[in-house]
């Protein structure tokens, strides 16, 4: 592994994971990034984020993993056989269940870093009746910085083999009717995920996310949302100060 690249997902998942973000607690969330062609590291089953170490990190190979994509059924045990037998060491630890997702998601073009976490504020929306209105619409310019003008939207589904099964046809399906990759998908009643080609690009568009997520349910207490029309949100996506901006700052 790349003693830089480790690092910089160690310090993405420490801030993920700590009291102040409230993002993630106990062993929730994952943190991954790609290392080559052929090799992701991705947060072991069971590990902290808050406390995570170089040893709860498992590097994993996309061969063993993306063909179980296409299975129309497996078992539990036959999906922690693939998990296992996905390991460049035998004396790794069990990677995340949610490695699935994962070796997908860094397959994307742009991608090196993916952040999954259960963030308070957005689980609030995405365990109601307006998850779909906070995915597809946004309230604010930052946010269509950050998060891109619509979030990828994923009913809910068991995590393991059904839940990056269902990611992997839900992003295909939104990059196909966008034109656009996402940068933040939405799982009901689960959590969120942001993508990126940095943990620190990653970062952003989760904290805007969040902070996006408290306005719009502050908004709703308040009579509801007022949303930016697609002509304005395009508009704030193709200014070339906010392109420059985000190169200014690293994203």
């Amino acid at each position: 592994m790349s003693a830089d690249v480790i690092q910089s997902l160690l310090e993405l998942s420490h801030q993920l994971g700590g009291e102040r973000l409230r993002m993630a607690i106990l062993g929730e969330g994952n943190t991954s990034v790609r290392l080559d062609d052929e090799t992701f590291a991705v947060k072991a089953s069971g590990s902290n984020l808050a406390s995570l170490q170089p040893t709860d990190l498992t590097t994993c190979r996309f061969d063993r993993l993306l063909p179980l994509l296409d299975a129309t059924a497996a078992t539990d045990t036959e999906i922690d056989n693939i998990l296992f037998a996905s390991r460049m060491s035998e004396a790794a630890k069990k990677p995340s269940i949610e490695a699935l997702f994962h070796a997908y998601l860094l397959t994307l073009p742009g991608v090196a870093c993916v952040g999954h976490v259960h963030a308070i504020a957005v689980n609030q929306i995405l365990c109601s009746p307006r998850a779909r209105d906070y995915a597809e619409r946004r309230a604010c310019p930052d946010e269509i910085v950050m998060c891109g003008i619509e979030s990828v939207f994923v009913p809910y589904a068991e995590p393991g083999l059904g839940l990056a099964q269902s990611i992997r046809r839900e992003v295909q399906s939104f990059v196909q009717r966008t034109g656009r990759a996402p940068k933040i998908i939405l799982l009901q009643n689960h959590g969120i995920i942001a993508v990126g080609p940095s943990p620190k690009a990653v970062l952003g568009s989760l904290l805007m996310a969040e902070k996006a997520a408290e306005i719009f349910v502050g908004a709703a207490a308040l009579g509801g949302p007022v949303f930016l029309t697609t002509a304005q949100c395009e508009r704030i996506a193709g200014r070339p100060d906010e392109h420059y901006r985000q190169k200014v700052l690293g994203l």
